[in-house]
């Protein structure tokens, strides 16, 4: 599992994340959003910016709570931004807060900084390095890993503070501790995943994840007693999450001059600039303190509250912390069986490049088919239209992410329907106002597409049944329709639209077939007549005929009757003779 999830539900063709990642380590996929883990930096920009919620990050809170429910021993290693972003009255609450929790101790991750200066101060005493850049920022590490691996020669080979802490407490408290890192930092989360130093740290909360726990536990900070911090005092070393803080450090500890000049650096795209100008060969000489996070450590990624100020957090601790270098000897104590070293690597994606043609060719199938066509309008999240190219070779984008082009493309699928569709197409809202109107409207409601666009549809048609679909969500098909005063007849499709709030209806003529229908039907009824008309002659004819044929009957019958009769007669005269 990633340490930044995405809710597929939500994210859909937005690209806002991949507008703000400023390595463009997010790619799309199905119009989604996807955070290639291998290029991420962890700067959490993405998930501050979503607009939909649709990233949310993976908490170690229910394992760290299991860790104490079992009776493991859990050291808390806290970093100095708690000083100002939790509400207290002395620091001391803080420790005796989390120590309610079932933390065994609590110690602050600026011990861990203590060593970490040393070792800075002994590299630039060393003045081997050709610029030194400071490793506190995983971030920062990260970035130069992945995308700067030219530059990791200038990374100083030493671990975080945290890293530095997780192992001086496991050396103390023994190695089967657990130590927690608490802090505002996304990036930790990876950091103490990484297998260079994987079993230094158990877990990392963030501050949200601690506040939600101890609103839990009904454990309110300021009501609790002060418990100081009485381990080491880290001194100047407290000021490592503003900026210039590990600057301020490494010169309160080294105590003489070195050669190196030194400045800060902060926010993720000033420090891409100046990898640019370092990989240009510009940069030397130079102790560089490098971190992510605009304005350093103080409101890191995971910081939700909007009312904390990191410049009146950075004014505050500036005052309240002592600008003292920690003693030699209580260095000498900490720094005992500590390893400090970390030794950085190229880990820069290695992936395919599109050739000339190639890059060409996708460009085309976006409608650029000419460098004026490219347009460079970052919609899609890339700053030019070649880079977003190479990106669709590389898998990482995709075509439709080119909005210029998606809109040309529906604006002319939509004009070509609504200018060439031989039916009427017609939008209304919800007060029957007319969204839209075809042209063939014309034609049948004597009305043109600029007239429609300014009408209400009671204007000119009856709207009944379009308000019934609006009113019902209810949708009418194959309704046939006779505007006497246009002389036509239609065939209606109306349908609700529920993303736009809106009715749809397509008009089909079929005023000719209705009068083929009529002309076939009127031809029926006059075939029906005329073999009515037969049918009545010939009963005529033959009642005539049977009249005839009964009076010839009677005649013959009358006749042939007297001639038997007569024979008859004859007969009988012969015999008395």
């Amino acid at each position: 599992m990633g340490i930044i999830d995405f809710k597929a539900t939500k994210c859909k063709h937005c690209y806002k994340c991949v507008r703000n990642c400023e390595v463009k380590a997010i790619m799309i996929k199905d119009g989604r959003a996807e955070i290639m883990e291998d290029k991420c930096i962890l700067c959490g920009k993405c998930l501050q910016i979503c607009p939909q919620s649709a990233k949310t990050l993976n908490s170690d809170l229910n394992r760290v709570r299991e860790f104490v429910l079992r009776g493991d021993k859990v050291v808390v290693s806290i970093a100095p931004s708690y000083m100002g972003l939790l509400k207290y009255k002395t620091l001391g609450q803080v420790k005796a807060a989390l120590k309610k929790l079932g933390f065994l101790d609590v110690r602050e991750t600026s011990e861990g900084a203590v060593l970490v200066t040393e070792e800075y101060t002994k590299l630039l005493r060393d003045g081997v390095m050709e610029n030194i850049i400071t490793t506190c920022c995983p971030s920062v590490n990260d970035l130069i890993e992945i995308y700067y691996p030219q530059l990791v020669p200038y990374l100083a080979p030493v671990v975080s503070p945290m890293v530095a802490h997780g192992r001086l407490l496991k050396r103390e408290y023994g190695q089967d501790t657990k130590v927690v890192f608490l802090g505002p930092c996304l990036a930790k989360k990876k950091e103490s995943q990484d297998s260079r130093h994987e079993d230094c740290i158990d877990g990392v909360l963030n501050f949200n994840d601690i506040e939600t726990w101890l609103r839990d536990e009904n454990i309110v900070i300021e009501e609790c007693e002060d418990e100081p911090f009485d381990a080491v005092d880290p001194k100047v070393n407290r000021l490592y999450p503003v900026s210039n803080g590990v600057v301020s450090s490494v010169l309160a500890t080294e105590g003489r001059a070195d050669g190196y000049r030194k400045f800060y650096v902060h926010g993720t795209k000033n420090c891409i600039d100046l990898c640019d100008s370092m990989s240009r060969g510009e940069i030397k000489g130079c102790f560089i303190e490098m971190n992510n996070c605009a304005g350093g450590c103080i409101k890191g990624p995971t910081v939700e509250d909007e009312t904390i100020s990191r410049f009146k957090v950075k004014l505050d601790m500036e005052e309240r912390i002592s600008k003292d270098p920690v003693a030699p000897k209580v260095v000498a104590r900490l720094a005992e069986d500590v390893a400090m070293e970390k030794i950085f690597e190229d880990r820069s994606p290695k992936e395919p490049m599109p050739t000339e043609e190639e890059i060409q060719a996708i460009l085309r199938q976006t409608g650029k088919n000419s460098l004026d066509d490219e347009l460079n309008c970052g919609a899609c999240g890339y700053p030019t239209c070649r880079e977003k190219a190479i990106a669709v070779f590389q898998k990482k984008a995709e075509l439709n992410m080119c909005i210029p082009f998606m809109h040309e493309k529906a604006e002319s699928l939509s004009n070509l329907v609504m200018e060439t569709s031989p039916n009427v197409v017609l939008i209304v809202d919800k007060d029957m106002k007319i969204m839209e109107y075809s042209k063939v409207g014309e034609k049948y409601f004597g009305k043109t597409r600029s007239e429609a666009l300014n009408m209400y549809l009671y204007e000119f048609i009856d709207p009944v049944d379009f308000q019934w679909v609006y009113d019902t969500h209810q949708n009418i098909h194959g309704k046939k329709v006779t505007y006497a005063e246009y002389k036509t007849t239609m065939l209606q499709n109306i349908v609700y639209i529920e993303k736009q709030d809106a009715v749809l209806a397509t008009f089909i003529d079929i005023t000719k077939e209705e009068e083929q229908a009529k002309q076939d039907y009127d031809k029926k009824l006059e075939t029906i007549d005329l073999a009515q008309k037969v049918i009545h002659k010939q009963m005529m004819v033959a009642q005539e005929i049977a009249g005839l044929l009964g009076e010839t009957t009677a005649d013959t019958k009358t006749t042939l009757t007297r001639l038997c009769s007569s024979l008859l007669e004859e007969g009988s005269e012969s015999e008395v003779r």
